[in-house]
């Protein structure tokens, strides 16, 4: 994958895992919070998140200092 497919990936990537966060925040403002459904969204937030990194760690060349 190229740099601009992978800048592209990694933008929809953000994306979904900013559109987590609002869920989660609306779930948790429920009177009832659905403990099992917001523990699901946040695992699979991190779940983003690590794929992020690793997105972004292909952008960046591994310079050894």
């Amino acid at each position: 994958m190229n740099d601009e497919g992978i800048r592209q990936q990694l933008e929809m990537l953000k994306v979904e895992h900013r559109d987590l966060d609002a869920a989660i925040i609306a779930l948790g403002e429920q009177q009832v919070p659905d403990q099992l459904q917001m523990a699901r969204l946040k695992r699979k937030k991190l779940h983003l998140k690590d794929r992020i990194r690793l997105l972004e760690d292909q952008l960046v060349p591994d310079i050894i200092a």
